[in-house]
């Protein structure tokens, strides 16, 4: 199979850094996928960045960037969740209606406006966001609540915690009936074919079967534990995507679109 660019080149793949990632791309760094691609990594928001600046072919695309970037969508695999995700919390000092100032890690904008939409819908609420490193005390020494995602969130102690934490995967489910889906491999028109979707599946399957190799290498360097890397793969992520998934994702994009006239918290863009 040619997976190349239609110039001959190999095609530019950005995947994101974080944990949630590395199963997808385990059979491209370890697997009979190896090679195929140039492989680099990156922030959600970035990878995103890296297509519309045509630096990249294909990336993982948070889902909310789909509708600006006008992309091609590669079917299969990505990152969604089917309840808890526990990767992505909105960790608040008051009750979410009173939430008036929200801290956000954007590195995701996915996960931001997740949150907005689900205080707008579920709690009336439409906080200002601010930006903020993802550091839970600085946040809430600033702000009301924090939206924390990715490995810092899946090192946040949640457990008897003193303040409110929602998991938003688990509150968009509650909310729809339905999974969240925060990413999806996504390239530009002229780079993606209907082969293409083999090499991305088969790699993420390759990673799936190889989580215990998985959590051996990755916890660590990531300041986490095995046990917390297998029970986020196991429990609380899901990489391979069917039509549950793109209802889900159709929801919200259909949310999402709804939304547009009234902006981002705060009239942020992030």
């Amino acid at each position: 199979m040619n997976y190349r660019h239609p110039s001959g080149r190999k095609l530019r793949i950005s995947a994101v850094s974080y944990l949630n990632t590395v199963p997808l791309v385990w059979g491209m760094l370890h697997g009979e996928e190896q090679g195929l691609f140039d492989l680099e990594f990156s922030l959600p928001s970035e990878c995103a960045d890296r297509l519309a600046a045509g630096d990249a072919d294909i990336g993982i695309v948070p889902s909310a960037e789909l509708p600006r970037l006008g992309l091609a969508t590669i079917p299969g695999a990505g990152i969604a969740s089917r309840g808890a995700v526990r990767s992505i919390l909105l960790i608040s000092k008051v009750a979410p209606a009173e939430i008036r100032v929200l801290a956000a890690d954007t590195s995701s904008r996915t996960s931001v406006q997740l949150a907005r939409l689900l205080l707008r819908r579920i709690h009336g609420n439409t906080p200002r966001l601010t930006p903020c490193p993802p550091d839970l005390d600085t946040m809430l020494k600033s702000a009301d609540a924090a939206l924390i995602i990715g490995d810092p969130a899946l090192r946040v102690e949640i457990k008897d915690s003193p303040y409110t934490v929602l998991d938003l995967g688990e509150e968009w489910t509650a909310a729809t009936g339905l999974p969240m889906v925060f990413a999806v491999w996504a390239g530009r028109p002229e780079c993606v074919t209907d082969e293409l979707a083999r090499p991305f599946l088969n790699s993420c399957r390759f990673g799936l079967e190889h989580i215990d190799e998985i959590a051996r290498q990755e916890a660590a360097p990531r300041g986490l534990s095995e046990d917390i890397v297998r029970e986020y793969f196991t429990r609380n992520v899901t990489l391979l995507l069917g039509e549950d998934e793109k209802r889900g994702l159709e929801v919200f994009l259909r949310w999402l679109a709804g939304s547009a006239d009234q902006g981002p918290c705060g009239g942020s863009t992030a």
